[in-house]
């Protein structure tokens, strides 16, 4: 197949705008939670009300403060409570919002205040302030317009959140209105800079019809997850994400409860209070959950109970996704017997992890492994994968409880068309699909063929339009033999072993495909204390038995290639990959040419005769 749709189940009116969905909530359900806000005291409730009063009040601060219509307004902070409120403020005073990842350089700051036009940043605390406040001193770029920098707390010096919602008292709803309604559905209502693996980010425009259309088709097109009473999630993805950000809205409409989690770092502590039905996580959240499960066994003297466990979820799910397929008979009685065993003495642990409430996970940014995906759908924390990109407001296809295939990332959303070219790009066309690069005309036009979007990406569509990712175009890599490889799948093979942290296969005009491997430094934990051994990162890298284990996770992954695809030789990073050493996205993206580049002379000793 080269071409699946799905047709759009809801439409909206094009003079409408995401501040709508707001008002519709509150008109239906007043009382209702829409968030729990993440105290010292505890989880606080903030009800629909509440939150459109906060947001009405900083909204008219905003407009006494001489915001037009159209005027980009930045944030810089980790995802919380009040980056929320100051997204739907900015919305409701007829602004856009701007989001800058909280990790980003001075220069990437700098960059996205200029590109974008914002003369207004709202930012997490003092720290940053201080940080804007002196690359605004010394910046040519910014010329002379002053920049209005404004803390996201509610005490200490102003300007804050108090006092910007303080001066908006003498704005008259009538204004707030005006000013409100200014947007359309065609209107842009976020520029979005991609979080860049290559070159300076490029402004997407997201407009309002993005936000507002994937969210009121995405509600009944996945009514297991959103439409169920008491539903629950936790964000914990970076705000300046557009997955995060279009999820939070899809919250809003559905009136599901959302609570905010700083990073991944507090994560297991607030899913443990929090409690949420569903949850949407990266890859890396997964592998670490089963890398510490595993752990945990091997500490405790279960290593053989987690092993014959795990062996059992994967085969179960394996199961149960070829019957799925008409390609199996579904799981057998002995299978189904060992599966319930397992599921009342160990399942039940791994389900506790994500607060015991979970009955979905949705999975984005970065393929997941195969085997880790069985593993949690036969430990009953099915994972429904999806796939996006910025440019289509994150979300374009994704697995449903109803039609699941484990290895594909689903099925176009509502008013989404994939199609896969002759060279087996995607292309994508629907109502997440973004405006345009903001002020690059030149970018826009080449992103587009035949009105689809060009994606970069590599895939495959079966009979009945479920997709699956192969590659990246620009990461294919041709060896001087002539071989295609696609290091993707190499790369996810060999992060499930838990001494792994990143992997990255190069082998590009060179006679054989290597990799770079950097260690996990909590695997590497893990793994001296259940060796009993103590060996500091950087000895880790010259230790024989070190080398033989990672050596097991190189045979495993060249068992699902070709010869000529294998991985011949890997060499150790002495050096963890994150997003602070500038080798991962705030999306944890491998930023795979500043790999390369940075551990060049490595590389070049791997091909040395």
């Amino acid at each position: 197949m080269r071409e699946a749709t799905t047709e759009l189940l809801v439409e909206a009116d094009p003079n409408t705008n995401v501040t709508d969905l707001l008002l519709e909530r509150c008109a239906k359900d007043p009382f209702g939670i829409l968030y729990a806000h993440n105290t010292p005291n505890g989880w606080l409730n903030v009800s629909a009300a509440r939150f459109l009063a906060d947001v009405t009040a900083l909204a008219k601060g905003l407009i006494a403060g001489g915001l037009n219509p159209g005027d980009p307004v930045a944030v810089l902070s980790r995802s919380s409570f009040e980056w929320t409120l100051v997204d739907f403020a900015i919305w409701m005073a007829g602004g856009v919002t701007v989001p800058i990842y909280e990790t980003s350089s001075a220069s990437q700051i700098e960059w996205i205040l200029a590109d974008s036009g914002a003369r207004r940043i709202f930012v997490e605390d003092t720290d940053k302030a201080n940080l804007v406040h002196a690359l605004v001193d010394k910046s040519p770029s910014l010329g002379d317009d002053p920049v209005t920098i404004v803390r996201m707390e509610h005490d200490g010096d102003a300007p804050n959140l108090t006092s910007v919602s303080a001066v908006g008292v003498g704005i008259m709803d009538a204004e707030l209105e005006r000013q409100r309604n200014a947007a359309t559905l065609a209107d842009v209502a976020s520029i979005v800079y991609t979080s860049g693996t290559t070159g300076k980010p490029k402004g997407c425009e997201i407009t309002h019809g993005n936000f507002v259309l994937v969210a009121r088709n995405v509600i009944p097109f996945l009514p297991e997850l959103l439409m169920q009473q008491g539903a629950r999630t936790l964000m914990f993805l970076p705000l300046a994400h557009v997955l995060a950000r279009a999820v939070q809205v899809v919250c809003l409409t559905a009136g599901i409860t959302l609570g905010h989690s700083a990073g991944a770092s507090g994560l297991m502590a607030d899913l443990g209070t929090f409690k949420p039905t569903f949850l949407l996580a990266v890859p890396r959240i997964f592998e670490k959950v089963y890398a510490g499960a595993g752990h945990k066994a091997a500490m405790s003297g279960k290593s053989a109970l987690f092993s014959a466990a795990s062996a059992t979820a994967v085969e179960y799910s394996t199961a149960v996704d070829l019957a799925s397929r008409g390609k199996g008979p579904g799981p057998g009685w002995l299978l189904n017997l060992k599966h319930s065993t397992f599921d009342k003495l160990l399942y039940p642990k791994v389900r506790e992890v994500f607060g015991g409430q979970v009955g979905y996970t949705v999975s984005g940014a970065s393929p997941l492994s195969l085997r880790e995906n069985h593993f949690f759908h036969g430990a009953g924390v099915p994972v429904l994968e999806g796939y996006g990109l910025t440019e289509t407001t994150a979300p374009c296809t994704v697995n449903t409880p109803s039609m699941t295939r484990i290895g594909t990332v689903g099925i176009p959303l509502p008013g989404t068309t994939v199609r896969v070219a002759a060279d087996g790009e995607i292309l994508v066309k629907g109502i997440g699909v973004f405006k345009g690069y903001h002020g690059n005309p030149r970018a826009t036009a080449e992103a587009f063929v035949d009105g689809f979007f060009r994606t970069g990406d590599l895939g495959e569509l079966d009979e009945d339009g479920f997709l699956t990712i192969t590659g990246r175009k620009k990461d294919l890599l041709v060896t001087a033999g002539g071989k295609n490889v696609a290091p993707a799948p190499l790369e996810e093979k060999l992060r499930e072993h838990p001494l792994v942290g990143q992997a990255v296969v190069v082998g590009d005009g060179r006679p054989f495909v290597a990799a770079l491997v950097s260690l996990d430094p909590e695997g590497l934990a893990d793994w001296c204390a259940v060796n009993k051994v103590s060996l500091s990162f950087e000895e880790a890298a010259g230790d024989s038995r070190v080398q033989a284990a990672v050596q097991s996770a190189v045979d495993e992954a060249n068992k699902l290639v070709s010869e000529a695809e294998s991985i011949r030789k890997f060499a150790f990073i002495k050096a963890e990959l994150s997003v602070e050493s500038g080798h991962l996205t705030p999306s944890l993206k491998l930023k795979r040419a500043a790999v390369v580049s940075d551990f060049a002379p490595i590389v070049e000793k791997l091909y040395a005769k």
